[in-house]
């Protein structure tokens, strides 16, 4: 082996021994501490586009698409939930459908997104639905729908978590996601929260022993 070589050698060594290091400091911090570093939004949006290229390949339609993308959000969610619980000292697990709400509109949003979500609203034509509207949803902000998957939402990954979450937090509800254009937001995007018929009954058996 020539001495060039040699040298080559002795700094990718040196370059393996740097990056090991900066793993094992990464493996070793606290879950519990907020980390300032970020993933950058075109390195989030790049895996996220794959993810959805990965899945359109292997499923028959949009629904299915929507299916296996909320699927993949499900398994998210109950890591992002159990992250915010350790992380949040001053939270804890919510059981009431509203407080749960507020918590998945400030906490979760602001742990995923950096931001919390624009608003969160209740039905007016059906009690057991909610609405947690994003008006630019970071996570779809380079992903181009065609013409001929108009109806696809990218955000069925974004109600996966969403779903998950309720189910930990012991309100399950059937989430969706709807794509709401408004001037000047073309990606709106509305999470809608149908809550399971149990859940509604025992928000009423609770509301109305808080009336004793």
């Amino acid at each position: 082996m020539t001495s060039s070589q040699q040298q080559q050698v002795q700094s990718m060594l040196r370059l393996d021994t740097k990056q090991s290091k900066r793993s094992t400091l990464l493996l070793e911090q606290p879950v519990t501490r907020q980390r300032r570093d970020k993933v950058s939004l075109s390195a989030f949006a790049f895996l996220f586009a794959e993810m959805i290229r990965y899945t359109q390949n292997r499923v028959l339609g949009i629904q299915d698409l929507e299916t296996k993308l909320n699927e993949l959000g499900q398994r998210v969610g109950v890591r992002v939930f159990e992250l915010t619980m350790s992380r949040e000292k001053t939270v804890r697990r919510e059981t009431r459908v509203l407080q749960m709400l507020v918590y998945i509109n400030s906490v979760v949003w602001r742990a995923l997104f950096d931001k919390p979500a624009d608003s969160l609203e209740r039905s007016t034509e059906n009690e057991d639905e909610y609405m947690i509207t994003d008006n630019e949803p970071d996570i779809l902000k380079y992903i181009s729908v065609p013409k001929e998957m108009a109806s696809f939402s990218p955000g069925a990954f974004i109600s996966g978590i969403v779903e998950s979450i309720s189910v930990c937090c012991q309100c399950p509800a059937r989430v969706t996601s709807h794509v709401v254009p408004a001037e000047g937001m073309p990606v709106r995007t509305v999470i809608l929260l149908k809550f399971d018929k149990e859940v509604m009954e025992r928000e009423r058996r609770l509301e109305a022993g808080k009336s004793k």
